[in-house]
């Protein structure tokens, strides 16, 4: 099915995705008919500030809408003040919310900003995840959230894709033996099923108490292995052999064009060579501000891929 082409726009102020939004059941908009597609029961219907009334989705009867002021409740709650909030969202009902907290540590000449970043949608296309990770499927294994990083010079939330490995030899190891696994993680219940268990027991109440239960220990800082990947990157310069590389990474043709623009302007603005660490933040910088057809979730998805490729080639 084609997805509406949409540009990612960024703010600071929760109040542009705290808006309310509600079902719609068809029964009550439609009284006289019968609804025979049981799979499309209500409709998602959001107020964006100075917009009307929009139609985010036709979702099934067991669909739980997660409201971003909840989400906004829990972060207040876990981290005070201490916190700023950038936010990446679409028209079409996305939203990439980065939780940026005020210690972290240098990469190069750069300092970075730790971070936390979680998704939601309105439109069913992005699952709320934390970290890359589902709520559902955290919920149901007590998984906890690993962090991300802000990088200030291009507004880059550079989410913890190693984070999960724990140590290097074993990131590695799965690194060299990707070609012959599907995912790093092991399997888990369907996402039928999660999301039967998930929506089935879903209060404001509920959610928002496993929601703190997840990100209360973010509030201290701790090694990741991401960190060290980075550190890693940066310190791998970009060879004649290198140039080539952005054509072959996984991503659409025009937004390796604009990552190639956006790594010549970097480099021009920190005076430095080409590297590994700058040609993925070129890629995540034009996956997450460029016009697309890809949802949120799709550009999260590309730029692991991304993110693991460069590390492959880096340890090589």
């Amino acid at each position: 099915m084609t997805y509406i082409s949409a540009q990612p726009v960024l703010t600071n102020d929760w109040d542009d995705i705290c808006y309310p939004v509600n079902p719609v059941w068809l029964t009550d908009l439609l009284p006289d008919y019968d609804i025979i597609a049981t799979d499309r029961q209500q409709l998602i219907v959001g107020e964006p500030l100075r917009g009307r009334k929009t139609i985010f989705g036709i979702q099934s009867a067991d669909y739980a809408i997660i409201p971003n002021v909840w989400i906004r409740e829990v972060i207040d709650k876990v981290f005070g003040e201490n916190y700023t909030v950038q936010i990446k969202y679409t028209s079409t009902g996305e939203f990439s919310i980065s939780i940026i907290l005020s210690d972290g540590f240098s990469i190069g000449s750069e300092s970075l900003q730790r971070s936390m970043i979680l998704t939601n949608s309105y439109n069913g296309k992005t699952p709320l995840t934390i970290q890359g990770q589902t709520f559902t499927t955290m919920a149901s294994e007590g998984n906890k959230p690993g962090t991300s990083m802000y990088r200030a010079i291009c507004q880059n939330g550079l989410m913890g894709w190693a984070d999960s490995f724990g140590k290097l030899p074993d990131y590695q190891h799965w690194l060299e033996d990707k070609p012959k696994t599907k995912d790093k993680k092991q399997p888990v219940k369907s996402t039928q099923e999660l999301r039967k268990i998930h929506h089935s027991r879903l209060t404001p109440e509920l959610f928002q108490s496993q929601l703190y239960e997840m990100l209360v220990g973010q509030k201290k800082a701790r090694p990741t292995l991401t960190a060290t990947i980075y550190e890693h990157l940066q310190q791998r310069t970009m060879t004649k052999a290198d140039e080539g590389m952005l054509r072959k990474l996984p991503i659409p043709v025009q937004l390796a064009k604009q990552a190639q623009e956006r790594l010549r302007l970097e480099e021009r603005i920190l005076g430095a060579s080409p590297s590994y660490w700058l040609m993925y933040n070129a890629v995540n910088h034009a996956l997450f501000n460029a016009r697309s057809s890809l949802t949120l979730n799709d550009r999260y998805k590309l730029d692991e891929r991304v993110f693991h490729q460069l590390a492959a080639s880096s340890f090589a």
